[in-house]
């Protein structure tokens, strides 16, 4: 079935949003730019966990691909680009209250103008899960070699550094990279690994289950992205027992804790990412941060977040 355009969902939206607005007394939004006209009686609190305009420019081709996200805040654009951004500013500076997942995201949101104490930090968590099983058991169940694996998981976007990773294995022969996760980018990557044979193997869209237990199968989880927020990525790696290998980007060294539970690399720097990649294997280093995956996980407690969230919501409902 065809999907309406936007104009004309966003005009639904509209019309349904208005009837709420009329009695409600708190609109909790998870995104920016949608059309909430009629009675503002009610306050408008959003959680913020991106730069939608800035991945607007990407996706429509207004700015390059590579274009960096810190950057992207301050740098000079045109008439289009600058126009959204700024609208994204305003929209956000309207806002009774501000929640974001992690302390980077307060910064780029106070970098919009936002009043620094209608921004409160909640830190992402996820759900508690299931006794881990034993690595071995693991790669049992998957039919997986005895050979050192990382694991990248996530939408395949331009940011997500996927196809860095797969440059570094060209100089790290022994190493195996399983990439879960599908988008517009993955024809491209296949073509680039295409000599790779079995080191690279790419499955797609996977299950959450299927997910975690990729997970504990790894050595590693790595995300080398341009951006992250906060990621549920390394949370539920970490929180598995499997560290990580992430770029020092965004939110990233909220939760990594270079050495400890996993290790950072500077971003883009193909040299530092295969020096991280090869030092991960080093006999011993991963036995060693597995063991500290936990270490700063209290942090990021799933009860204490949507007790903080509703305690939130609740200062700044109007009455």
């Amino acid at each position: 079935m065809l999907r309406r355009a936007l104009p004309l969902r966003l005009l639904d939206y509209a019309r349904d949003a208005r009837s709420l607005l009329a009695w409600c007394d708190l609109a909790y939004l998870h995104t920016l730019g949608l059309p909430l006209y009629g009675d503002h009686h009610a306050a408008h609190v959003a959680k913020i966990v991106g730069d939608q305009a800035w991945e607007r420019a990407v996706r429509n081709g207004w700015i390059a691909p590579t274009e960096d996200i810190d950057a992207y805040q301050t740098r000079r654009y045109g008439l289009r680009v600058t126009w959204d951004r700024d609208r994204r500013a305003r929209e956000a500076r309207s806002l009774d209250g501000v929640i974001v997942p992690g302390e980077y995201l307060k910064r780029m949101v106070v970098g919009w103008g936002v009043d620094p104490s209608r921004v409160q930090v909640i830190y992402n968590a996820v759900p508690p899960s299931a006794a881990p099983i034993p690595q071995a058991e693991a790669r049992r169940r998957l039919a997986w070699p005895d050979a050192p694996t990382i694991l990248t998981v996530g939408r395949i976007l331009p940011w997500k550094g996927v196809d860095h990773l797969i440059a570094a294995l060209r100089r790290l022969p022994g190493i195996r990279l399983v990439v879960a996760g599908d988008g517009d980018l993955l024809p491209s990557l296949k073509a680039q690994a295409a000599d790779f044979g079995d080191r690279v193997l790419f499955l797609g869209q996977v299950s959450p289950d299927q997910v975690s237990l990729l997970m504990q199968a790894a050595d590693f989880v790595a995300l080398y992205s341009g951006y992250e927020g906060l990621s549920h990525t390394l949370l539920e790696s970490l929180r598995l027992g499997t560290p990580v290998i992430a770029s020092d980007k965004g939110g990233n060294p909220e939760v990594v804790r270079h050495g400890v539970n996993g290790l950072l690399v500077p971003y883009v720097d193909l040299d530092a990412l295969v020096s991280a990649l090869d030092e991960a294997f080093r006999p011993g280093l991963r036995d060693s941060l597995a063991a500290n995956a936990h270490v700063g996980m209290d942090r990021f407690d799933f009860p204490a977040m949507v007790e903080a969230t509703a305690a939130a919501l609740t200062r700044l409902t109007r009455s």
